[in-house]
């Protein structure tokens, strides 16, 4: 049976980012950006791409995923199937059947650790919105963009990628498939060694 269920209290005083027994698990952050860098128009994806969404279930399965309520939201499943859900929201009362909520993101990403351990998983991942990847842009070891081929109209956007902190470790092009508005291309940047994170 589907449950609700908010995270009240995490105790994160014994960890610092980076450090401790859960410094193993990475955070990865996964977004779909256009080329003029829009992520999103009124709470919704500004294109289609069926391909995209095959390889996006592929990465995130049997992961724990942090997400803002407002992208939980525009789940066309909501929980995610066969990934622990934690939504963050700014109402201390959201709850939704299935997933965790809390409106912490520090207490959302201790609980996402804390769920890969218990899988077994190297990862917890990232999927917005905006404000979400901002605040975790500093914290993420790993980005995986899918550059998607396109230049809608949005009124969401993804912050910069600093060359001086990422580097492209990998690049994958996909040409448009049946169910896909447009090419795409799916870049693997990974932190720079010793990269100043902006303050």
């Amino acid at each position: 049976m589907a449950f609700a269920r908010r995270l009240v209290a995490v105790n994160v005083a014994s960890t610092v980012w980076g450090m401790g027994p859960l410094s193993r698990i990475a955070i990865v952050i996964v977004a779909a950006v256009a080329e003029n860098g829009v992520i999103g128009q009124e709470g919704h994806l500004p294109w289609r791409l069926k391909s995209e969404m095959q390889r996006f279930r592929s990465l995130t399965w049997g992961k724990p995923v942090v997400v803002g309520r407002k992208t939980y939201l525009s789940f066309t499943k909501q929980p995610l199937p066969g990934r622990t859900n934690i939504v963050v929201s700014r109402d201390p009362n959201f709850a939704v059947a299935g997933a965790l909520a809390t409106s912490s993101l520090v207490n959302a990403l201790e609980a996402a650790r804390g769920d890969a351990l218990r899988r077994g998983v190297d990862s917890v991942v990232v999927l917005g919105g905006a404000d979400i990847y901002k605040q975790t842009l500093a914290l993420a070891d790993r980005l995986v963009i899918t550059q998607v081929h396109l230049r809608p109209s949005g009124d969401t956007k993804f912050p910069d990628i600093d060359p001086a902190i990422w580097s492209a470790a990998g690049r994958t092009e996909h040409q448009a498939g049946a169910g896909d508005e447009a090419g795409f291309t799916v870049v693997d940047y990974v932190r720079i060694k010793g990269g100043a994170v902006p303050p």
